[in-house]
């Protein structure tokens, strides 16, 4: 109501129950642990290896800086205007050149750009899950991946995932009596496990995936942070008619620029556009057109390389504090990349009451168990070992060595 010329907030006996509104659909969602974990290690004396955070040093500021002042002064009123969904052609023409590195087969045409690879996952699920309908995952696997398909009400199988990644042998017998609608896979320096799936079982993946009319996701937002070892086929390579091929800028150059990309076949893109055009039109045009100026230069394959070695170096660092400070009957995977380790505990410890320990130490993890479809495996633990300076990840390994030193001999 208006009052000498002001308006007054309306006043009723009626209140909104607004969880009465919410859809069926919604029961569906939650918070992710790892934010909720994130919130306490802001503490500034708090040692975290709960996210999967890059380190935040090593962004390159003033290339963005650069880029951002050369696309505005350029391309500026481009760059501030509405764009295609698909994408931005420059950036997905360098992209394209850029995945022949790795025998990646695309065109830019079969390149759409995300808001993230979150995104891409989000997108994959709205054109394909239906309520009730059957995936596969690995067991662990990405919890951002079970948040994105969880809302559209699947039914998740998973496939055990061991230190040669997911246990492809195991999905003979799933696939004889279920009808899943794609596989789920992440086979470079696995989140959580760090692990990566070997060539022989990513050949029998895409065999047994075939034989039964079964996409493959394949998810790959580490496959460039290699220390060690040699590259490995991505699985596109070998069957691209039958994969979705996913990566990001994240962890490559820097996650606050929200920029991922999928790779699929034609048909899927298209389909794949039509649900973004309904969600956010198109990925910002201003980031993308700076991304591109960033890959032009060849900035980003200079970052690359600084970045393999300095999360190398912390690797290293890592494991030698585990190996002087864990208790013999703990175990971890050594990664040869990415960005975590996965550690294996005894079974009478539970991850969840450690992490009440640890954070009483001032040092977070992320227990195991949110990483698997069926909420098992609370004797594990992901750590992230790019984030933290060596004097840190020295420190932090001691402090949670102690707890689990006094959570074994109590």
């Amino acid at each position: 109501m208006e009052s000498n010329g002001k308006f007054e907030p309306v006043t009723t006996d009626v209140t909104t129950h607004w969880e009465d509104i919410f859809c069926e659909r919604c029961s569906a969602m939650s918070s992710s642990i790892i934010r909720e974990i994130l919130k306490f290690t802001q503490m500034p004396d708090v040692i975290s290896f709960a996210g999967g955070l890059p380190a935040p040093e090593l962004f390159p500021v003033r290339e963005f800086e650069e880029a951002c002042v050369h696309v505005l002064r350029t391309a500026g009123q481009q760059a501030l205007q509405y764009s295609p969904t698909e994408g931005f052609m420059p950036l997905k023409e360098a992209l394209a050149e850029r995945m022949q590195k790795y025998h990646v087969p695309c065109e830019p045409q079969n390149i759409l750009l995300t808001n993230g690879s979150q995104q891409a996952l989000d997108l994959i699920g709205r054109i394909f899950i239906g309520k009730g309908d059957t995936i596969i995952t690995g067991k662990p696997t990405y919890l951002g991946a079970l948040q994105a398909f969880k809302v559209y009400e699947p039914r998740i199988i998973g496939i055990p995932v061991d230190n040669e990644g997911m246990q492809v042998e195991a999905l003979e017998d799933v696939l004889k009596k279920e009808k899943p609608k794609f596989i789920y896979v992440l086979p470079n320096f696995h989140n959580p496990k760090g692990v990566t799936l070997t060539f022989q079982r990513r050949v029998n993946l895409v065999k047994t995936a075939a034989t039964y009319g079964i996409p493959i996701i394949e998810d790959d937002p580490y496959g460039e942070l290699r220390f060690e070892g040699e590259d490995i086929t991505p699985i596109i390579t070998l069957h691209k008619e039958n994969v979705l091929y996913l990566s990001t800028f994240s962890k490559i150059l820097a996650p606050g620029i929200r920029l991922g990309w999928v790779v699929a076949p034609q048909k899927i893109i298209k389909k794949l556009v039509q649900a973004k055009q309904a969600t956010d039109l198109h990925t910002s045009t201003f980031i993308q057109m700076i991304t591109h100026d960033i890959v032009k230069r060849g900035i980003l394959k200079a970052h690359a390389k600084e970045i393999r070695k300095v999360y190398g170096e912390r690797r290293h660092i890592m494991t030698d504090s585990m190996e002087e400070h864990f208790p013999k009957e703990v175990k971890w995977t050594k990664p040869e990349g990415g960005l975590f380790m996965w550690v294996e505990m005894p079974q009478e410890v539970d991850a969840w009451d450690l992490l009440d320990e640890a954070t009483k130490e001032k040092v977070a993890f992320v227990p195991g168990s949110v990483f698997f479809p069926d909420e098992t495996g609370r004797n594990t633990m992901r750590l992230n070992f790019s984030n933290a300076r060596p004097d840190l990840i020295r420190e932090g390994i001691k402090r949670l060595g102690r707890v689990l030193t006094r959570k074994l001999t109590s």
